[in-house]
């Protein structure tokens, strides 16, 4: 019979994972449990995600606000800190910065406006146009900022976090001034000493506060890149990619994943006989129409993914071949005159007029963002995701 279905994604429920589970063999045992229970077989190039919570979670990779406070604090001694470009985020940054706050004696937080780089809008980019403000020139101190805009909370969660974020440093003792900037230059006006908070420009905005006298420089990678006082840790990106546990510790993006994936893919080879790719996910990466939030806080969507997840799609667009090269054709001749190109089709279609319209983006960054969609940020309670036929074609 001919195939009539092609990607099939399933999210599946596993055990609730805490420190110290062989998260390797919770996810393979999920993974045949699931094929069992629903009847589905394997085949070579389907795929397993999983999420990176449940990674660090087994790995137990926790640190509290002390951890943040000590590391900052051994950083940045007494200065004055500029704590710049930081997301709004309750779940994201919010512990971070009181861990921030506990280890500074004051702190003068630049917040980029009208949204921080994910999205997340301190005041609609309209409301700029109607008041005159330049965001890439203009500097606006709190005041300033409250008499252009006033008080204006988060479309999804209600919250002023201008004022939220102010009260976290504060509650901590720590003095508080606020400052609206899109340049990172304007901080070095206030202090030399700056924790730079942006995730995917992290790297530029530190070569340039370097570059115009700025005497310490770290980017929110560098807090707990190694272990304190027994916390845990990720060398690669410190605090990001962290998320908040408890209102005084958070999780940290997972560590050394690679072997994970790996050990993952050689015990379903060894039970099943087919190759199963397998990548860990954090936050997909696409953007909310009506919030107007780019959903990737994470600094990567994929830590870590076995060899067969290189790469991007090489892929035709099937209306342009029946639009175009094989207009005249209809039905069965059709069909065929189409299978016959996409079997024949060039190994590398960028700048192919046939290949427009198809989406060049990496494969773990649209498998990660299928992944995240389908387990949601919620109580869906499936962290781990079966995809099959991703990488079938038209002729499959």
């Amino acid at each position: 019979m001919e195939r009539v279905v092609g990607t099939v994604v399933r999210g599946l429920r596993c055990p609730i994972i805490n420190q110290g589970d062989s998260i390797e063999q919770i996810v393979v045992d999920s993974v045949l449990k699931a094929a069992e229970v629903e009847g589905f077989a394997f085949q070579d190039k389907d795929i397993v995600t999983l999420t990176e919570s449940i990674v660090a979670r087994a790995q137990g990779n926790y640190a509290t606000v002390d951890h943040i406070a000590a590391d900052v604090k051994a950083k940045f001694g007494d200065d004055t800190i500029g704590v710049i470009f930081p997301i709004l985020s309750r779940n994201r940054f919010s512990i971070c910065l009181s861990g921030i706050a506990k280890g500074a004696k004051k702190i003068v937080l630049m917040l980029s406006y009208p949204s921080d780089e994910v999205g997340n809008h301190l005041v609609d980019i309209d409301e700029l146009d109607v008041k005159g403000i330049n965001p890439w020139t203009d500097v606006l101190t709190e005041d300033q900022f409250r008499k252009h805009f006033g008080y204006n909370k988060h479309t999804f969660t209600g919250v002023d976090y201008i004022e939220y974020y102010r009260s976290i440093i504060e509650e901590n003792g720590v003095e508080c001034e606020i400052i609206f900037s899109n340049n990172p230059k304007t901080i070095l006006d206030y202090t030399k000493s700056v924790l730079t908070c942006d995730i995917h420009t992290r790297t530029r905005t530190k070569k340039i506060l370097n570059a115009n006298g700025a005497e310490k420089v770290y980017n929110l990678d560098a807090i707990l890149s190694a272990p304190v006082n027994g916390s845990g840790y990720n060398e690669q990106y410190g605090l990001l990619g962290s998320n908040k546990s408890t209102e005084d510790s958070i999780k940290l993006f997972p560590r050394d994943c690679q072997p994970i994936v790996d050990s993952i893919q050689a015990k379903l080879k060894e039970i099943t006989g087919k190759t199963i790719e397998v990548m860990v996910y954090g936050d997909g990466a696409f953007k909310d129409p009506v919030g107007k939030i780019w959903e990737l806080a994470d600094p990567v969507v994929s830590p870590a993914f076995t060899a067969g997840l290189n790469g991007t799609p090489n892929e035709v667009k099937l209306k342009y071949l029946a639009d175009n090269n094989f207009a005249n054709l209809r039905g069965e001749e059709l069909q065929k005159a189409v299978a016959e190109y996409i079997n024949n089709k060039q190994e590398d279609l960028v700048g192919a007029m046939e290949a427009q319209g198809t989406t060049p983006r990496r494969l773990t960054d649209l498998i990660g963002s299928l992944s995240d969609l389908t387990s949601g940020s919620g109580d869906k309670g499936t962290p781990i995701v079966f995809i099959q036929g991703y990488f079938d074609n038209y002729t499959k």
